[in-house]
């Protein structure tokens, strides 16, 4: 066994290795272009605006969005839902959301109810960590604005019924806002179809990007109006006048973007594009490895306890403990001693574990991705094998 090499399974943190087109399109633009976009009319300038354009073309392309002007750079999913959540709602509304929501739509959902601003309804989700659509049209009232869901958990890997829960959204003129933080890139999204009308997603898991990367993309018949910027200030346009513009993608985009990580982002997408099979192909690929960790793990490891079926993840995050181990202590030993990398805890997401019961000890979590392999999974059985019997 080789345990000199590094072994990542934290992917659901944040993908890694990037593709080498990601990490040279990064450097080229610090060494070659450099420019700010849409701040002046040199040629600098100019490229680095088409490179990102480029970045919300691939992106609308990819969500099935006419519009690439409706694709809205953030520095990640959080900061993404946090535009969604705090431009979108009223005092007053009320939100339907899940038990097994990121921090990243838990806590701001909680902060505007505990401010007076909104009433929320949490639906509870069954043992295996998927809601029941008619749990949700149940908590729907007529002051509902919003429903807000995970779309893959990012501790256990399922994954909600975004289409159906679109449909009843759509018929009762309800906002959808879907968190694809760890689903973009691996599940197929199309807005139009599944009746989303915001997305967020992040740039730096399923999209292959940097950190400090993602997107607000709102649906084509979803008037941004409605959306109030969370952040006021310079856009290169309109620079006669103090009033934030109004028109899209500028009255969201406050100060200069993060240009270097959408130079990687757009790579990322190119790469994404390009991969032999799609998004079925990487998604088959997750399958495939979190059903021979599970099977093996379940066969080898001594006290070993995984929480969802193998035929319920699709996004490759595989939550698990080993009996009279804590999960911290896990994590250590692999990363110590077997170079593997992987992620202990609560994960950002106490409503999930509490769902899943497994609040407040947490698991041990591995998010395996594209580049990882069935030979690298057989270590880490062989790890926690030793560390089981120890």
């Amino acid at each position: 066994m080789n345990v000199d090499r590094t072994i990542y399974f934290d992917n659901a943190a944040t993908s890694f290795p990037k593709p080498e087109a990601v990490t040279t399109a990064v450097t080229n633009y610090m060494t070659v272009a450099g420019g700010n976009p849409g701040r002046s009319g040199h040629r600098l300038s100019i490229e680095a605006g088409e490179i990102v354009f480029s970045a919300r073309q691939a992106m609308a392309d990819l969500f099935g969005v006419a519009n690439p002007m409706r694709v809205i750079c953030a520095f990640n999913a959080t900061d993404a839902i946090n535009q969604a959540i705090q431009g979108v709602l009223r005092q007053g509304d009320h939100v339907v959301t899940t038990s097994m929501e990121h921090n990243s739509t838990a806590r701001p959902l909680k902060e505007l109810e505990k401010s007076g601003l909104i009433s929320l309804s949490v639906v509870r989700c069954g043992t295996g960590g998927h809601m029941d659509i008619h749990d949700m049209t149940d908590a729907i009232t007529a002051k509902t604005r919003m429903v807000v869901v995970n779309h893959g958990s990012n501790a256990f890997g399922t994954v909600q019924p975004i289409g159906e829960m679109g449909r009843i959204c759509r018929e009762r003129e309800i906002v959808f806002l879907v968190d694809a933080a760890q689903t973009a890139g691996i599940v197929p999204i199309n807005m139009k179809d599944d009746g989303i009308d915001l997305l967020a997603v992040a740039g730096h898991k399923g999209l292959y990007g940097p950190t400090g990367t993602g997107a607000l993309i709102i649906a084509d018949d979803f008037d941004h109006t409605v959306i109030k910027p969370l952040r006021y200030g310079g856009t290169g346009s309109f620079s006669d006048r103090i009033e934030q513009p109004g028109f899209l993608p500028d009255c969201f985009e406050s100060g200069t973007l993060n240009t270097a990580g959408l130079a990687g982002l757009a790579a990322g997408l190119d790469f994404l594009a390009g991969y032999k099979g799609g998004l079925r192909g990487i998604m088959e690929h997750k399958k495939k490895l979190v059903h021979h960790f599970l099977e093996r793990a379940a066969k080898n490891v001594a006290g070993f306890t995984g929480y969802v079926s193998p035929d319920d993840i699709i996004t490759g995050v595989v939550s698990f403990n080993l009996q009279g181990r804590s999960s911290s202590e896990v994590a250590q030993f692999l990363s110590d001693d077997y170079n593997i990398m992987c992620r202990a805890g609560l994960h950002c997401a106490p409503l999930a574990h509490e769902t899943m019961g497994t609040f407040p000890a947490g698991t041990v979590r591995f998010g395996f991705g594209l580049f990882n392999t069935t030979d690298e999974i057989d270590t880490a059985i062989e790890a926690l094998n030793r560390l089981g019997l120890s």
